[in-house]
């Protein structure tokens, strides 16, 4: 099948040739019509396109469309359009484009919903964004504890249709979840085989309020395709689908990326944000750190003695910073993968410490010979050789614990670990490089400080 090209389709489009729009747009993926629709940049066409798709594919490529594009489209249509499109909305995909659009169009788009779309969607709405709740789907197969093969195979051509998916069903009995059957087992099974006894009721599941992180987890820790979600009162209410799953972890993922750059996390795309957005969203960050980093030019002007003395000294500087930071930065990064992936745990912290520890004595070891060599070779001076070559180490060793120490703090106490990632660390790790610089050297120089 050939790729969809944007100029052959706005032809078409000017050529007000829907039939060849229809015939272009049948079996493609909604993915891909939804990123060509995307570069469309004048609304008018852009709207006139999403018109031409079947009502069928419609509401899936709207699914996949950036919440701008939504909600551009969305204040386009008419009322009927806007009920049409809503109601072929899965809930939760209907539910997170409600939290996308200005309160106005929100208003208009529910009153044109069903009242049955309505209330399952504001059912969602009720929950936390960052909860099992809040990315759920109430849309899932049901079965009963007396039913037989063939009655849950009917129960799922009736509904299926309907459903987010239908390769896990669930048996309940008034809402409790007893269990779930996969479809290959109903598929496979005597038509007279009765479910309970292919059901599995050791079922993992999660509570509504259960955060969306740890759900994304059990679904990959189990290999699930779906994860059961459970009320207060241990009723069945919605699925986590791996889909879903598969989204909070790229959105988590890339949130941990602009916190460790120290950048306050923005959900928007980065042309959908302006210039100033952009730069308020980093200016915090980078007037803590510039003012955090007087520390370390304090600490280097309480040293200017010891520098008059030796001049060279100050060579070295930049050197021991950026090693300690570099250090640190790794050792937080591994750390910080193995919170988020569940290896590492805050009651590990003494496990981690030894670790590292052992870690950065090695380290410091390879690195303070080898720049101890460098120097001695390059300024004959022994005495110079052996202070970088100390505090190189002290450093290595400070930086990785730092490193370590911090997002597992972070950690305990509930704070994102990300936020302890390579520009703070770096910041501590440099007035503490500073600081073992000159202690060293005014210790073996016998400087005066």
């Amino acid at each position: 099948m050939t790729m969809l090209n944007k100029d052959q389709i706005l032809q078409l489009l000017e050529a007000r040739d829907g039939r060849a729009l229809r015939d272009l747009w049948r079996g493609r993926s909604a993915v891909d019509i939804a990123a060509l629709l995307d570069t469309v940049e004048d609304p008018r066409r852009q709207a006139a396109l999403f018109r031409t798709l079947p009502k069928k594919a419609a509401a899936d490529v709207f699914a996949y469309l950036p919440g701008p594009t939504q909600a551009r489209l969305a204040a386009s249509f008419a009322e009927g359009e806007l009920q049409e499109l809503f109601d072929g909305l899965q809930p939760d995909d209907a539910a997170d484009l409600l939290e996308e659009l200005p309160a106005d169009l929100v208003d208009r788009i529910l009153r044109a919903a069903s009242p049955q779309r309505r209330m399952a969607v504001n059912a969602l709405l009720r929950y936390p964004a960052d909860s099992a709740g809040g990315i759920m789907t109430p849309e899932f197969v049901s079965l009963h504890p007396g039913d037989t093969v063939r009655q849950a195979l009917d129960t799922i051509r009736r509904t299926g249709i309907h459903r987010e998916t239908v390769y896990t069903c669930y048996v309940l009995e008034r809402r409790q979840l007893l269990g779930c059957v996969s479809a290959v087992d109903l598929l496979t099974a005597e038509e007279s085989a009765a479910v309970t006894d292919l059901m599995t009721a050791d079922t993992v599941s999660v509570g509504t309020l259960t955060d969306r992180e740890e759900a994304a987890r059990l679904l990959a820790k189990y290999d699930l395709l779906a994860l059961p979600v459970l009320d207060g009162e241990g009723r069945m209410v919605g699925i986590v689908t791996v889909d879903d799953a598969m989204d909070v972890l790229a959105e988590e993922a890339a949130e941990d990326l602009t916190i460790m750059a120290a950048v306050t996390p923005d959900e928007r795309p980065y042309f959908a944000a302006s210039a100033w957005e952009h730069a308020r969203r980093r200016l915090l960050w980078l007037l803590i750190l510039m003012l955090s980093a007087a520390v370390t030019g304090a600490i280097i002007t309480r040293y200017e003695d010891a520098i008059s003395a030796v001049p060279l000294l100050v060579a070295f500087l930049p050197m021991l910073m950026d090693t300690g930071g570099n250090c640190g930065s790794q050792s937080a990064t591994l750390v910080i993968r193995g919170l988020a992936l569940e290896e590492i745990r805050p009651r590990d912290l003494f496990r981690v410490v030894r670790k590292e520890l052992a870690v950065s004595l090695i380290v410091s070891a390879v690195l303070a010979a080898a720049n101890g060599l460098r120097i001695l070779l390059q300024y004959r001076d022994g005495a110079i050789a052996l202070v970088i070559s100390l505090s190189l180490a002290a450093t290595v060793v400070l930086a990785k614990l730092v490193g370590c120490v911090l997002p597992i703090a972070a950690k305990r106490l509930r704070m994102d670990p990300a936020i302890m990632a390579s520009p703070l660390i770096t910041t501590i790790v440099d007035a503490g490089a500073v600081l073992i610089y000159f202690r060293t050297a005014a210790a073996l120089l016998r400087l005066t400080v």
